[in-house]
């Protein structure tokens, strides 16, 4: 198996971070023209976001697919042909000029993007020694964060200088280089051992790993981090698009900057987890979060630019170790396992809007962190738990 620091574990690691770039890139590429949309298809600040929830929905329920196909036909072909699949896609949003038809783009391309994201961790996990996986899943998921940040600021500026459907242009030249390379550089799967596809034997699987406490508390922290996290960042815009802030799109992008510290957070996870509990690694990351959202309540664009600094620090810090617990947890199935995670992951992002939009309407970005506090408390008493869950099992173990 491949060992952290050789020739195959860069190789490897490079390729996925390559194409978790490309994922997130077309994933997030919409969130900074937010405000472009609503200007320019008259929408409400909800309906201009269905261009990025409508995605990550799709996302979310196309890894339920994704994840039992990998078990039984493999891992590297299918995680080729899905990001195939988004280059398509990505070609025939810059051909529409309808926010109809972009929804029923973004749709489809949601179903190819979930690929990589349910295969990715799976195939590590097969292919990679327990610490050199541990290693690569802190670097992938960095490579998340870039891509988010990537695709925001390709959104931000292009959107702003050559308008919103040239993004899609830009973004289906990059999409396309990046599956080149990822094609070349990622090895083939040695370890993989197939298992028969059974449409029963997968609810089977799904059932029991919902059924695991030590998997289920961390789909609820992931789920519910992300629920409030990523919907933080499309109210901030519309916040930052109105006076006193008068931000374009361009500068809008640039705000999403703030994910390089979730960047540092995700590399650093897998070494400090190697120390501390990893779930007591999620109660730190939560706790950040919640601070750095408080931050942001000061009324200035220095405070928002460090809330939210802090706050993506602690959202990756925690997703990365969550999504490393998983798959390490996990007592067959593992990519059906991570597909999971990756659902409630995603089911968050896109209901978060929905929930935050009342305490939007009610009292602006006060009440939307408010709303946020409430969460995070919640899925902080659920990490809580489940160190306590584990640290009992553990002693068991030990008698």
């Amino acid at each position: 198996m491949i060992d952290a620091g050789t020739a195959s574990f860069w190789r490897a690691t490079i390729a996925l971070c390559l194409g978790s770039f490309m994922i997130f890139a077309n994933v997030y590429v919409t969130q900074p023209l937010l405000p472009l949309l609503m200007e320019s298809f008259q929408l409400s600040e909800l309906e201009a976001s269905w261009s990025f929830t409508i995605t990550t929905l799709t996302l979310g329920f196309s890894l339920l697919v994704y994840g039992p196909l990998s078990d039984a036909l493999g891992r590297k072909n299918i995680m080729l042909a899905s990001m195939a699949g988004v280059v398509l896609m990505t070609y025939l949003l810059s051909q529409t000029q309808s926010y109809s038809m972009l929804l029923l783009f973004r749709g489809l391309q949601g179903v190819f993007l979930g690929g990589l994201p349910a295969i990715a961790i799976a195939y590590m996990s097969d292919e990679f020694k327990h610490k050199a996986m541990i290693l690569a899943v802190g670097f992938y998921i960095s490579g998340n964060s870039i891509g988010g940040i990537g695709g925001r600021l390709i959104g931000g500026f292009v959107g702003e200088w050559l308008g919103w459907s040239e993004v899609f242009w830009v973004m289906t030249l990059i999409s396309f280089i990046l599956l080149a390379l990822f094609a070349v550089l990622l090895p083939a799967s040695n370890y993989f051992i197939a298992k028969s596809l059974k449409p029963h034997s997968m609810l089977e699987q799904s059932l029991a790993h919902i059924k695991n406490p030590l998997l289920l508390l961390a789909y609820l922290i992931g789920g519910l981090n992300f629920f409030i996290f990523i919907n933080q960042y499309s109210f901030i815009t519309f916040l930052l698009s109105d006076a006193p802030y008068n931000l374009p799109p361009s500068w809008l992008g640039l705000l999403f900057l703030t994910y390089l510290s979730g960047t540092v957070g995700s590399a650093l996870s897998g070494r400090i987890a190697q120390w501390v509990p990893q779930p007591v690694c999620m109660i730190i990351g939560i706790v950040l979060l919640m601070c750095g959202s408080l931050v942001t309540l000061v009324p200035s664009i220095w405070a928002i630019i460090l809330g939210f600094l802090v706050s993506a620090f602690g959202f990756f810090f925690a997703h990365s170790t969550a999504s490393s617990w998983v798959s390490h947890h996990a007592r067959e199935a593992k990519a059906s396992a991570s597909s999971l995670y990756l659902l409630f992951y995603y089911l968050g992002a896109s209901t978060g809007g929905f929930y935050l939009q009342p305490f939007w309407q009610w009292s602006g970005w006060s009440g939307v962190v408010l709303g946020s506090i409430l969460v995070l408390t919640a899925t902080l008493l659920t990490a809580v738990a489940l160190y306590k869950i584990s640290y009992h099992k553990t002693l068991e173990l030990a008698v």
